[in-house]
């Protein structure tokens, strides 16, 4: 083989972009910022309050295409990287798991169940819970915001910080944050 075939091939394979995080044995992406939990969801959100994080669920599946695209273009964007890391506690549950999860009001279900459970049928899903303990409910009742699907770096960031600034709690709706905080040449 010639030395320029050899050394374009290992500029070749430099420019193949490496994963963004591991895959697990259950086919997910584990960055590290993942917490390991006994998935319970009063237990988590506890910790992460002691902890002075928003908590955030992310749904995934094997496979899924979207959720690939999400852990490998936009969760290492430095912004959204340093955001969830900073101030999130993230716990990742699967579609089609059998994890046993326990509900805000005690309930035990596996993953799969509890997905049906919370309504959510599609990967990604971003479910944030609230900052404080809800009295009972699920924490699809509990949650300040879902929102299903892979988006692009702008939007992901405008969601997480969108929930850090408690936009969910004001009167404009996330749609226009993202409008305006994408149209303002800061950001």
């Amino acid at each position: 083989m010639k030395l320029t075939t050899l050394l374009a091939a290992g500029f070749a394979a430099l420019a193949v972009p490496a994963l963004a995080s591991p895959m697990g044995d259950d086919g997910l992406h584990k960055p590290d910022w993942l917490r390991q939990t006994f998935r319970d969801m009063r237990e988590d959100l506890a910790e992460a309050e002691a902890e002075n994080r928003r908590m955030l669920v992310i749904w995934e599946q094997r496979g899924c295409i979207y959720c690939t695209r999400m852990h490998e273009e936009v969760f290492p964007d430095p912004e959204i990287e340093a955001l969830i890391r900073e101030r999130y506690f993230v716990v990742q549950m699967n579609l089609f798991g059998d994890v046993e999860v326990t509900d805000f009001d005690g309930t035990v279900l596996p993953e799969k169940e509890m997905a049906g459970r919370w309504g959510v049928m599609f990967t990604p899903t971003l479910m944030f819970m609230p900052e404080t303990l809800p009295e009972g409910g699920t924490a699809a009742e509990a949650a300040v915001a879902s929102m299903p699907g892979a988006f692009g770096k702008g939007t992901t960031r405008a969601l997480l910080q969108w929930v850090l600034d408690r936009g969910y709690e004001g009167d404009e709706h996330f749609q226009k944050y993202v409008a305006r905080t994408m149209a303002d040449p800061g950001n």
